[in-house]
């Protein structure tokens, strides 16, 4: 998998590696994410992050 074309905000840092499951559920949908069970903070499923960040985006 290729990280080309892949952007974050500023300041937020890339989810920690992880070999497999068990995954941490999305505190939105409850779908499995790319974050350990062990990560500590919100996680959250792909979709779900990029949904947030629509919402959270400047219109202009």
């Amino acid at each position: 998998m290729s990280d080309e074309g892949y952007c974050t905000a500023a300041g937020v840092s890339e989810p920690p590696g992880t070999d497999g499951p068990p995954f941490a559920e999305c505190v939105l949908c409850r779908e499995p994410t790319e974050y350990p069970e062990s990560y500590r903070g919100i996680t959250m499923c792909p979709r779900c992050e990029w949904q947030e960040a629509q919402r959270s985006a400047c219109s202009g």
